[in-house]
């Protein structure tokens, strides 16, 4: 294992711990001397890490550190492209579109070069395309997921025949051919789903809704047997 990677693994260990552990401890996950560990370590101060303790103390990495450019592995790389060029090419919210394209442009930015020219190298490519276009600001919904507020909804279904709704959003899923927003309806008192495409009317409130959104996916999943990502 190189130096570099050495280094940027006992940065993830620090970064994954709450609590000081000790030196012998990291020692022997990253199968290193005690020695080299205390070298690393005043290396990593040096380079401004906020790593605080000290031998028989044990070691913590303060909040607020950025990681330098990371060393990311091909595979890695392949991820981040192939991931922010789907969002970019086949999502319906124009700002969210641009916002993937912004993302990998800053981290690519940041890479040694070497990185940045594997990056843009890369030969995994993303058909354009998606779901039908939605007559309103998809934006709005996902800002209102972040703020925790009810929207007032016109929904058509598949008969184009229109109902008003007041929900209480707090997941969208992308879909192939749709997306769709997951909310609380207070008109069936229920749990439901509604594609995108078919709102046809959007009206955001500064209403909070009384449950935070983390409470209403567990409980959803719970309701629908849906196993939390890992």
């Amino acid at each position: 294992m190189s130096r570099t990677a050495r280094l940027l693994d006992l940065l993830q260990l620090l970064r994954n711990r709450s609590t000081p552990i000790t030196g012998p401890d990291l020692a022997a996950e990253l199968g290193i001397s005690i020695r080299t560990l205390y070298r690393d370590i005043a290396t990593l101060q040096a380079q401004g890490a906020d790593v605080e303790g000290e031998p028989g103390l044990g070691y913590v990495l303060r909040p607020g550190f950025t990681l330098p450019p990371l060393m990311f592995s091909a595979d890695e790389i392949e991820a981040i492209v192939l991931g922010s060029r789907w969002v970019a090419a086949r999502s319906d919210d124009t700002r969210l579109s641009q916002s993937a394209k912004q993302a990998l442009s800053k981290i690519t930015a940041v890479m040694p070069k070497e990185l940045r020219e594997r990056a843009e190298a890369t030969n995994l490519l993303v058909a354009r395309g998606g779901p039908p276009p939605a007559s309103i600001d998809a934006g709005l919904i996902r800002l209102a997921i972040r703020d925790e507020r009810k929207l007032i909804i016109t929904y058509a279904d598949l008969d184009g025949h229109e109902t008003q709704r007041t929900i209480w959003p707090f997941l969208i899923g992308f879909f192939e051919q749709a997306r769709i927003v997951g909310g609380w309806c207070e008109l069936r008192q229920d749990y439901r789903h509604f594609r995108i495409d078919r709102i046809t009317r959007l009206e955001t409130t500064d209403i909070r809704y009384p449950k935070r959104r983390a409470v209403m996916l567990k409980d959803w999943r719970a309701r629908n047997n849906i196993t939390p990502p890992s």
